[in-house]
């Protein structure tokens, strides 16, 4: 568990306590945005990037309007309660 001192704890604790998150490759939720960032350290989300600091694919929430970069997932998972959904048989 992370310290209450990382830079990453924004006050995620009121949406993100107990999420049910997939991993999925990103998809845009709105025909007005490109991207989108990890919830926790910023990281940037886009569809397809030729920058190796692009995350193409990541945990998102049912609703696929949150995004969390696999390390701020690992660090996190526990302390916020998320719950992660395998979709092996429904991936698209």
């Amino acid at each position: 568990m992370k310290k209450e001192t990382d830079w990453r704890l924004q006050g995620q604790d009121r949406y993100l306590k107990g999420a049910v998150v997939t991993y999925r490759k990103y998809r845009c939720h709105s025909k007005s945005c490109d991207h989108d960032h990890c919830e926790f350290c910023g990281a940037k989300f886009m569809e397809e990037s030729s920058d190796p600091e692009v995350q193409t694919e990541g945990y998102t929430t049912v609703d696929e309007y949150r995004w969390i970069c696999p390390t701020c997932l690992a660090d996190f998972k526990e302390r916020y309660a998320i719950a992660i959904r395998d979709t092996t048989d429904d991936r698209t």
